[in-house]
C-alpha cells in the first residue's frame, strides 16, 4: 500500500494497479517546505480528503497523533477521517514533543480505545491502524511489542511500528495476531515479508524522498555540468498529459 504525497502521484500509482493507498504526513510536509510534524491537523485532513476524492481506491491517512493529546481527540480524529471520505487512518503514540516524545503507556491505550470506539460507530468498515513510535526515539523493542499487544487488545484493526528490521518483524509477528503493517526498508523484499506473515507494506515518505533526490540530482547536473541528460529518464510530457486527462465520458 504505497504512499503518494499529492494527487498526481496518487493517480499514477492507481494507474499502475495498486488497489489501496495511504497518505504520508512527512511526504506531504516536505512538499510544503515543512518538516514532518509541521503541518497543522486541519491542513493534513484537507489534503487527505482531496487525495481520497481523486482516486477510485480506498485511502488510509497518516494523521500523526490526531487532533490533540486526549483520548477524546483520538475519537474526534477518526470521525474527521471518515467524514473526509477515508477508508481508514492511523493513530500514533508520538506526542510531537521532543522532550517527551511518547505517550505514557496507559494513556496511549486509552487513545486507541477511544479511536476504536469511534470507528465502530460507523455502519461500514473503517480500518483503524494503531502505531507504536518508540523505536524511532531510541526505545526498546520489548516496549514496542508491549504496546502493540495492548493496542491489539484494545481493538485496533492493524498494528504498526515504524523502524522495525526483519528480526523485529519476526518478534512482533510472534506476539500479535492482528495484521502488521511494515514500512519497507531497502534491504527488505516483499516475498520475504509475506513469508513472515506481514499483511500490509507501506513506504512512508520514501516516494517523496526519491522525487526530491531526482530533482536534486538534475539540479546538480544543470549547475555543475551544464548538461540535461536527466531529461532522458523523465516521464514523457504526453504520457503525463494522457494520465491526467479527464475521462472523455465525464468531460463537460
Amino acid at each position: 500500500m504505497p504512499n503518494p504525497y499529492d494527487i498526481g502521484t496518487a493517480k499514477l500509482l492507481v494507474s499502475l494497479g495498486f488497489e489501496a493507498l495511504a497518505t504520508t504526513s512527512a511526504g506531504f510536509a516536505f512538499t510544503r517546505g515543512l518538516p514532518d510534524g509541521g503541518v497543522p491537523f486541519d491542513q493534513r485532513i484537507a489534503h487527505a480528503k482531496e487525495l481520497a476524492a481523486s482516486v477510485p481506491v480506498p485511502v488510509s491517512a497518516d494523521l500523526e497523533k490526531g487532533k490533540g493529546d486526549s483520548a477524546e481527540s483520538a475519537g474526534e480524529t477518526v470521525f474527521a477521517a471518515e467524514a473526509a471520505g477515508l477508508a481508514g487512518c492511523s493513530i500514533e503514540d508520538h506526542t510531537g514533543d521532543p522532550s517527551a516524545p511518547i505517550y505514557e503507556f496507559t494513556h496511549a491505550i486509552e487513545r486507541v480505545q477511544a479511536a476504536v470506539e469511534a470507528a465502530r460507530a460507523f455502519s461500514h468498515d473503517f480500518i483503524l491502524t494503531a502505531r507504536a513510535e518508540n523505536l524511532l526515539w531510541g526505545g526498546p523493542l520489548d516496549d514496542t511489542i508491549r504496546r502493540l499487544v495492548a493496542f491489539e487488545q484494545a481493538g485496533a484493526d492493524v498494528l504498526f511500528a515504524p523502524g522495525l528490521d526483519m528480526d523485529g518483524v519476526r518478534e512482533v509477528q510472534r506476539a500479535v495476531t492482528k495484521p502488521l503493517n511494515v514500512i519497507a526498508q531497502p534491504s527488505m523484499r516483499l516475498d520475504e515479508l509475506a513469508e513472515l506473515g506481514v499483511r500490509r507494506i507501506s513506504v512512508g515518505s520514501k516516494l517523496a524522498n526519491a522525487a526530491f533526490a531526482a530533482v536534486r540530482s538534475a539540479a546538480r547536473e544543470m549547475r555543475d555540468a551544464g548538461t540535461f541528460t536527466f531529461a532522458g529518464d523523465a516521464m514523457g510530457f504526453n504520457e503525463l498529459q494522457d494520465l491526467f486527462a479527464p475521462d472523455p465520458l465525464t468531460r463537460a
